[in-house]
């Protein structure tokens, strides 16, 4: 697929007055079409809920435009527990999943009446004893082991994943929980990550509506909703298609209808919690060409490094870069991407084709929209870039303002230092 930018030279250089580089940009637009197709895409399911993954892009601005279309979060820590209370979220529309939990989080994830999500038969016990009970509504997240195969092809390897209850815990992990009074159950699987393929969810879905089938016979366990979890995934490379999601849902619900409904589970609930696909195509990282350096390789340096963007020197990610107003010009030219740390890895692209690259460039990073902004450090002392949002009208909003030295020190509060920048 063709891979665009959703901005121009032209508007960057006007954002660029108030705003300086590198920041990171999000298309209101983009995120509104396509939360309206997923929405879309399961509105056969009365229950149906998407539980945005906070993780992805923690930014109450751009997760209250998801709330307009239903949705809800997927937190897995206390701080983005924080965020979900402080923008009016509560009870349900919360799903807490997460796993080596500390006691304080659990208590406050019970707190605000959200569903909790466990990750391990231990924390069974641990969670009563934390919070005095168990909680009527309840889910345990599974992993069954071994590779997650799609026709053949390998997709992730759940069993070398720390997360989850054995299949074995899981039937043992019910009854324990039923006999303590929890009343409504969930189950919860994410069994391969970022895969661009319309087979992953329907796929997934009939393993766990099988599952679904035989721990409601084998436990009496009253199962209320099943959540397919994440690993819809984006084509980062302009090589790869997109996902169809409304053939995904189509092809879900049939599923549904051949393994749940005859079994007298047509009332079960489908839960989502997508992060990547819900905002990554639509964020891009901007940043401007700094210098150029010719020595055994042609190395282009920018105002951006990988604690603005993590992933491609993780991960050796790929993120398509277009160099703005330079669209149509021929990708001729050899470059490593570059930013300023002192680690060598701190590279955006390695050996890219892109039309020749001046002082002064705009370049857009896409995809950047979900594990971008989120992923940030502050090593060598670089600070956070601000967030920004383009409207539908073509406005900018600031949505987060850039880290400042003193929002650095602010942690030495204990320490002269603070007080001199005061």
């Amino acid at each position: 697929m063709e891979k665009k930018a959703f901005v121009t030279k032209e508007m960057v250089e006007d954002i660029v007055k108030k705003y300086p580089t590198p920041f990171h940009i999000y298309d209101e637009k983009g995120i509104r079409e396509n939360a309206k197709a997923l929405k879309d895409a399961f509105s056969w399911n009365k229950g149906y809920k998407e539980y945005f993954a906070v993780k992805a892009t923690p930014n109450p601005f751009l997760i209250n435009i998801l709330r307009d279309y239903g949705c809800g979060t997927d937190c897995s820590s206390y701080t983005e527990l924080m965020l979900s209370d402080a923008i009016g979220l509560k009870g349900e529309d919360i799903m807490f999943s997460s796993n080596d939990t500390p006691a304080e989080e659990f208590e406050y994830a019970a707190k605000l009446g959200a569903i909790i999500n466990l990750d391990d038969i231990t924390h069974i016990e641990f969670l009563e004893k934390t919070i005095g009970y168990i909680p009527e509504t309840i889910s345990c997240r599974y992993n069954p082991g071994g590779y997650f195969e799609i026709a053949n092809s390998i997709m992730d390897n759940p069993g070398d994943a720390k997360y989850g209850f054995t299949t074995e815990q899981l039937f043992e992990g019910f009854k324990i929980l039923k006999a303590k009074g929890a009343k409504n159950f969930g189950i919860h699987a994410f069994l391969a990550s970022n895969t661009v393929t319309n087979d992953y969810y329907p796929q997934l879905a009939r393993q766990l509506f099988e599952l679904a089938v035989k721990l409601e016979k084998e436990t009496g366990a009253d199962i209320k909703f099943i959540n397919l979890s994440g690993g819809i995934g984006i084509p980062y490379r302009p090589d790869q298609e997109a996902n169809d999601i409304k053939l995904i849902g189509e092809n879900v619900h049939k599923v549904y209808d051949e393994i749940l409904v005859p079994a007298g589970m047509g009332d079960v609930a489908i839960y989502t919690e997508l992060g990547r696909f819900m905002m990554g195509p639509y964020g891009h990282l901007i940043t401007k060409v700094l210098h150029e350096k010719h020595t055994h390789k042609e190395y282009i340096g920018v105002d951006a490094c990988a604690a603005n963007l993590m992933r491609p020197a993780m991960y050796g990610a790929y993120h398509h870069i277009t160099v703005l107003g330079k669209e149509n010009e021929p990708c001729d030219q050899t470059y490593d991407i570059t930013g300023s740390l002192c680690e060598n890895n701190d590279k955006f692209a390695i050996d890219r084709k892109l039309p020749r690259i001046e002082i002064g460039d705009y370049l857009a990073i896409h995809d950047t929209g979900a594990h971008g902004f989120a992923m940030g450090y502050n090593y060598n002392g670089r600070l956070w870039s601000s967030e920004l949002l383009l409207k539908e009208d073509g406005s900018v909003q600031l949505i987060r303002r850039a880290q400042e030295p003193k929002d650095y020190f602010a942690t030495f509060d204990c320490f002269p230092i603070y007080e001199k920048l005061q």
